[in-house]
């Protein structure tokens, strides 16, 4: 075989290897062209044909320095050659050649000499031109320096998803060195990193071509373990020239203040949001534990996992707080309220229980400083301190609490209690603007909890003073069983205004009175007690009912700016008849054994206290067995339905199989009254006991 045989035999292909161009070599078109020992051309590439013009017909066989080289260049590049062929080493450089259509190329040439079997010897040249070359040279340094010397992580993984490089940034950002990235897979790499979420994006990528840019990650790194921050991280997919899938570039800005930033707006948009919506929830009632429970509802899960309102026992039972409480402190529970379930919910007290804590505690010191106390990281000792005890210390640690705030709920200047918050899912400590948000909901949560403390004294001032007034507990009289409820009004300044009485009077008879102040609280509550003594020492001159209430009436317009309703009914079991005189109340209610129940049409007459006014007596025969039902407003009147259609549920209620009086009571309490109702209810309810049979018409 000869030389030329030898350099234009092709090799066989690697397996798997394509003949489709790519690489470096290919965007420097390198051409190869091997001389014999003479300088004739025996080898031509097909890059050389490109490069110079000359098609292998016109070049194999000639002189190289008669196709390439000008004639002033001949002798240097015969020595040139000479000291190739002599094996004194290779030569490099550029060279102008002289290209087919005249022109001159400025070459960059690589020339060695190659020896073959035979001991003869060729010089090998390779030649690119030298604009491409220095070109993809400066590229090359360019990305090299931009790589090496950019602040943004830059990475490159091959389709196993390997680290190939890595940067100086990068390895500042994760904190390992490049030694322990290449080679190794990114899950075993950064495995304190989300790896899952980076490997199925850069599979993303490798599969669709589509870059995943400006992708958000938050994590802690070795560099900095005890502080998290943010990246954004972009994926790219590397292709030669040839379209040929490398794998990924991945770019990695850390981008830690713009994320705390976003995130600390974010946070006070979550914190005016939550201080609003406090505002709206807190203190819808004057119900004191409602209040609570709106305090400690609304505070988790947005800024605590476990809340809890405790408040100073003195303040509940009437005795004054004070503005700086000292010692030991009890404390009443009012609420506790969790984010998730959790076994934190078994260490506090529970709502109702008193409990006395020493001043070594931090809601004790809490209340006594009248400031907030945090611990931004609670250890075991700091366990001790909070908890009610070593068993609750042991829950508290088992649900994982780390973090704990206490702050003081102070309202007009007094200590009331304190708001409890522990974190247990939440990673967060409590920080100092979390201290603020607490100390704004429980400032707002102190003023409606202390209206509620001195309204619900209102409240029991009032109901003391009413039920006081109201008989304790009216005996049955002759021919009559007797049952009778009270239930005030659910707000405090509502209380005060019905009344019923049940008076004894001569000959064995019984007046029965039902009536309503209008007005509310200690005014009218004093009002009804004024009514009910006249009321009673009226019954004693044994009037007709009509003349008793005009002479209520009199006394009602003395008094000035009170209306008032009143029944006023007298039976005589002797006569087995009732006389009914009604000054505007609401009409009672008739049962008999077998007949539908009946609303007693009556002379409806003006309140007391109108003047000048005359009210009618009716007199009602009644069978045995026969119920006579009165009521106030409060039982039938609601904002949301007619009066009619309440009067209909009511002689619906009655008109059910025969019950006990105390049964009865209780059905139309349940059935008609509502939580929340704010208005009183008086109910007296009398059954005819068996005797001689009477007459069933009313008259007048």
């Amino acid at each position: 075989m000869c030389a030329a045989d030898a350099f234009s035999a092709e090799p066989a292909r690697p397996k798997g290897s394509t003949s489709e161009p790519g690489g470096l070599f290919d965007v420097l078109s390198v051409a190869a062209v091997v001389l014999d020992a003479y300088g004739r051309i025996v080898l031509w590439s097909p890059q050389a044909e490109e490069l110079f013009g000359y098609t292998a017909d016109e070049a194999l066989g000639r002189y190289a320095d008669r196709v390439l080289v000008h004639e002033r260049h001949v002798e240097l590049v015969r020595r040139l050659f000479a000291d190739v062929m002599k094996g004194d080493g290779g030569w490099a450089g550029a060279f102008p050649v002289r290209h087919k259509d005249g022109s001159t190329l400025l070459v960059e040439f690589r020339n060695m000499r190659l020896e073959d079997h035979g001991k003869d010897f060729y010089a090998l040249g390779l030649a690119t031109d030298q604009a491409t070359l220095r070109r993809v040279e400066r590229d090359l340094a360019l990305s090299t320096r931009l790589v090496s010397q950019s602040p943004i992580g830059l990475a490159v993984v091959d389709t196993n998803l390997r680290y190939v490089s890595v940067n100086p940034a990068l390895e500042r950002i994760n904190g390992l060195p490049a030694a322990e990235h290449v080679g190794r897979y990114v899950r075993d790499a950064v495995p304190f990193l989300d790896t899952g979420a980076i490997e199925s994006a850069m599979r993303e990528v490798l599969a669709t071509g589509i870059p995943l840019l400006d992708q958000e990650s938050v994590g802690r790194t070795p560099a900095e373990p005890d502080r998290e921050h943010a990246w954004s991280v972009s994926f790219y997919r590397l292709e030669s020239s040839n379209g040929e899938v490398l794998g990924v570039a991945t770019s990695v800005v850390d981008v830690t203040e713009r994320y705390r930033a976003t995130n600390e707006v974010v946070q006070a948009r979550k914190r005016l949001a939550l201080v609003a919506d406090a505002s709206i929830r807190i203190g819808t009632t004057l119900d004191l534990d409602q209040t609570a429970r709106e305090l400690a509802e609304v505070s988790v899960p947005e800024l605590a996992d476990v809340a809890a309102v405790d408040v100073l026992d003195s303040v509940l039972s009437a005795r004054s707080a004070v503005a700086i409480h000292e010692g030991p402190a009890e404390f009443r529970a009012l609420a506790v309220a969790t984010a998730h379930p959790t076994d934190a919910i078994r260490a506090a007290d529970p709502p109702g229980q008193v409990a006395m804590y020493e001043t070594d505690r931090l809601v004790t010191q809490c209340v006594n400083t009248g400031r907030p106390v945090r611990v931004p990281h609670v250890e075991g000792d700091d366990l001790l301190r909070i908890a009610r005890s070593p068993e609750a210390a042991r829950l508290l640690a088992a649900a994982g609490v780390h973090s704990y705030l206490a702050v003081p709920l102070i309202a007009r200047g007094e200590v009331l209690g304190a708001l409890d918050l522990k974190r247990t899912r939440n990673p967060e400590p409590f920080n100092a603007d979390d201290e603020i948000l607490a100390g704004e909901l429980a400032a707002r949560a102190a003023v409606c909890i202390d209206n509620a403390r001195w309204y619900q004294q209102v409240r029991n001032t009032a109901l003391t003073l009413q039920r006081s007034l109201l008989p304790q507990q009216p005996p049955d009289q002759p021919g009559l069983e007797i049952a009778y409820r009270y239930q005030p009004a659910q707000a405090a300044s509502e209380v005060g205004g019905d009344w019923f009485d049940v008076i004894p009077l001569t000959g064995d008879k019984t007046a029965l009175v039902v009536g309503d102040v209008m007005g509310s609280g200690i005014s009218a509550a004093a009002t009804m007690g004024q009514l009910r003594t006249a009321t009673r020492t009226l019954a004693e001159l044994d009037l007709d009912p009509a003349e008793v209430l005009r002479h209520l009436d009199r006394i009602v317009d003395r008094m000035g700016q009170t209306i008032t309703t009143c029944i006023y009914a007298v039976y005589d079991p002797h006569q087995d008849q009732c006389l009914i005189s009604n000054a505007g109340h609401l009409p009672p209610a008739l049962v008999r054994p077998g007949r539908p129940p009946e609303l007693l049409e009556l002379p409806t007459g003006a309140p007391l206290g109108v003047g000048d006014v005359n009210f009618r007596t009716t007199t009602l025969d009644l069978h045995p067995h026969d119920d006579l039902v009165l009521y106030t407003d409060g039982l039938v009147e609601t904002r949301e339905q007619a009066i009619d259609e309440r009067l209909e549920a009511l002689l619906e209620l009655l008109s059910a199989p025969p019950r006990s009086l105390e049964e009865t009571c209780d059905v139309l309490l349940h059935a008609l009254r509502h939580p929340g109702d704010h208005d009183d209810v008086a109910l007296l309810i009398a059954r005819v006991r068996p005797g001689p049979a009477t007459r069933a018409t009313p008259s007048t």
